[in-house]
């Protein structure tokens, strides 16, 4: 886990030690951890927090925190478990809709650092923390190699994907000097806060406000999910270490090709669908022809088995 991410889930626990029980006002870090149950995890929940993204990322906390405890034998359970979402109908961050890119395109065009910073989030998936470190000693023959914080010390995995061709041009356009890709107008490389904010001004700028960097990876993801892209190859992409993630995209994207298949049987005209009488019906109304019944009757005899055949033997019919 990244120190940033890590500092964050301190402050949030130490926030949950001092505040106090509503009823007998006993302070909740010096309460028995054994005896903490789902119904005083809600409570802490709903009065230490008041949205529902927030009280979701809440009890997500406690619940790693208690499973780490249980998988060291300092827990036998966690009460955290199964305690459904309070934002149910979220999507996360917003994807950016090809559309919304040749906006920010259109305000920030090919030469400038907003339009360097696009294309390295769109077309390498990476995580803003790595955006920001990003730079020439990651690069090697034409492929951006690079372990994400995020995953560093939990499973250790390495991000290797080829450049393509429109973000290898950017790349080559900046100093040779300049070891990491994004530096402040000073020089310097950007803290992971300050890209993220910078990256908020240059959507501002271009009027897109609902936009971020998160959701240029969602938009990437997607993309190459409509492409064609499986879950192996959208790990391997963006770095992801189950199917946990990449099955809501392939499976958007399934959807959507399905339906793209589909929606020309959706109309007002019927297509006739043509009944074949059986021999019998036919004989019965007696309009049948004497070249149709001699077809049907081949076509009985080609289907009726010899007596000395392999079906008779299985049928018990031999003799």
């Amino acid at each position: 886990m990244a120190p940033d991410q890590l500092a964050r889930r301190a402050t949030m626990l130490e926030e949950i030690c001092e505040s106090v029980t509503k009823e007998s006002k006993l302070r909740r870090g010096d309460l028995p951890f054994a005896a903490m149950k789902k119904k005083y995890i809600t409570e802490i929940r709903d009065e230490l927090r008041s949205t529902a993204g927030a009280q979701d990322n809440m009890v997500k906390y406690i619940s790693a925190m208690f499973g780490w405890a249980v998988e060291n034998e300092l827990a036998e359970v966690n009460p955290a478990l199964r305690i459904k979402k309070v934002n149910k109908n979220s999507t996360g961050f917003h994807t950016w809709t090809v559309a919304e890119v040749e906006q920010y395109i259109a305000k920030h065009p090919p030469g400038t650092k907003p339009y360097l910073f696009l294309n390295l989030a769109l077309f390498t998936g990476l995580r803003l923390q790595e955006l920001a470190i990003v730079g020439r000693q990651h690069a090697r023959d034409g492929w951006l190699t690079i372990r994400p914080g995020k995953t560093k010390d939990s499973s250790g995995v390495t991000v290797q994907i080829p450049i393509v061709s429109v973000l290898q041009k950017c790349l080559g356009e900046q100093p040779a000097e300049q070891m990491t890709y994004m530096v402040t107008e000073y020089g310097k490389p950007f803290t992971k806060n300050g890209l993220g904010n910078k990256m908020r001004d240059w959507c501002d700028e271009a009027n897109l406000f609902h936009c971020s960097t998160h959701g240029l990876r969602k938009a990437g993801a997607t993309i190459a999910a409509e492409n064609g892209a499986t879950d192996d190859e959208l790990m391997a992409i963006f770095g992801w270490t189950t199917k946990k993630q990449t099955t809501l995209y392939t499976k958007q994207a399934n959807r959507k090709k399905l339906a793209g298949g589909a929606m020309h049987k959706l109309t007002l005209e019927q297509t006739s669908t043509e009944i074949c009488p059986t021999p019998e019906e036919v004989e019965k109304s007696g309009t049948i022809s004497d070249e149709l019944s001699s077809k049907i009757n081949a076509e009985k005899m080609e289907w009726c088995p010899e007596e000395d055949s392999n079906l008779h033997t299985l049928s018990g019919t031999s003799t």
